[in-house]
């Protein structure tokens, strides 16, 4: 920031600083909460995770943020992880900074569906939609030593006593690691009441859980799961989307006669009340990131689908997914 002066020497020089500072002051005193106001690569944002560290939303946000600042399209962001009520704390905080311009959040059908399943009024639907980044098939995993070698070994023990298979997932009812179990079992003749489904906060504590044998089955994205799968320790019977994943030896539902697709997604909120040109702003970066190699780069190494949508049409699908999670709840009676 300079002020421009025709006075010459030393006292020029004190009125132009003097000047300077003051407009500095009058800047900082008016910008609040919204300390990211400061354009291109010299704006710092805050992008809040709202499940542990390792789970879906956290390595979304963290490639998210890591390709904005190695690009150097924003100044460096705070990243942290607001754990509780499978993302149901992290959403109200969010809602709770009503106006916050510097505030951005990661995510997606989980965190659609815990607000319903905990009672909370701070729905997605009410903050203001920024992006939807990405679609993301879920994976059927097991132990390594598990006696299900296939995906129909697990239908067949599912279809004979649904109560015995314990079905973990790393969202809560209305997620969709809940979602697609339930949706699975209606497609192979399992009464989706009998589903004994245990819910974890994010794929940190899933992987523990099916490491240490407290489940049968986990349903999740398999991104978090990567290493765990290359070193053998967790295995994967099936995928749900409509081809198979590079990288991953496992066959579709489709190629194992069950007759269904399903697709998990993640996308980017910002708190309600903030200005349209701010909104506009958060947009404009993501779009900019989305147009890197390194995006582009960081899509194929997660398996993650290219599913970007912005503004009013990801607000619209925001109002979809509100519905489809509250009926499909409503039909588990759940609601």
């Amino acid at each position: 920031m300079g002020v421009v002066t025709d006075r010459p020497g030393p006292v020029g020089r004190g009125v132009a600083v003097l000047a300077a500072v003051m407009v500095a002051v009058l800047v900082l005193a008016g910008c609040g909460v919204t300390r990211g106001d400061d354009g291109g690569e010299n704006r710092r944002l805050r992008m809040m995770i709202p499940n542990a560290p390792g789970g879906g939303y956290d390595q979304t946000g963290r490639a998210a943020t890591r390709v904005m600042e190695t690009a150097d399209l924003t100044g460096r962001f705070e990243v942290s992880n607001v754990t509780g009520a499978s993302g149901t704390v992290a959403m109200q905080r969010l809602v709770n900074e009503r106006g916050a311009q510097d505030l951005l959040m990661t995510m997606g059908l989980g965190v659609v569906g815990a607000t319903y399943t905990n009672g909370s009024d701070a729905r997605v639907s009410g903050a203001t939609p920024i992006a939807q980044l990405v679609e993301e098939q879920e994976g059927l995993l097991v132990p390594a030593d598990s006696p299900f070698e296939t995906v129909e070994d697990l239908v067949t023990a599912w279809l004979a006593d649904p109560g015995s298979v314990r079905v973990g997932g790393g969202s809560s009812p209305g997620g969709p690691d809940h979602l697609f179990p339930m949706q699975l079992a209606a497609a192979v003749g399992v009464d989706p009441t009998q589903v004994n489904y245990i819910s974890y906060d994010g794929g940190g504590p899933l992987t523990t859980a099916l490491l240490g044998s407290k489940i049968d089955v986990g349903t999740s994205g398999l991104a978090e799961f990567e290493g765990q799968i290359a070193d053998g320790s967790l295995r994967v019977l099936a995928v749900s989307g409509e081809e198979r994943l590079a990288g991953v030896d496992a066959p579709t539902l489709v190629e194992s006669g069950i007759d269904l697709v399903f697709t998990n997604w993640r996308g980017v909120l910002a708190p309600p009340g903030i200005p349209d040109e701010v909104r506009d702003a958060h947009i404009a970066l993501l779009e900019q990131m989305h147009a890197t190699d390194a995006w582009q780069e960081t899509l194929e190494a997660n398996g993650w689908v290219d599913a970007f949508v912005t503004g009013d049409e990801f607000e619209q699908f925001l109002v979809e997914q509100d519905e489809r999670v509250a009926t499909t709840l409503d039909d588990l009676g759940l609601l």
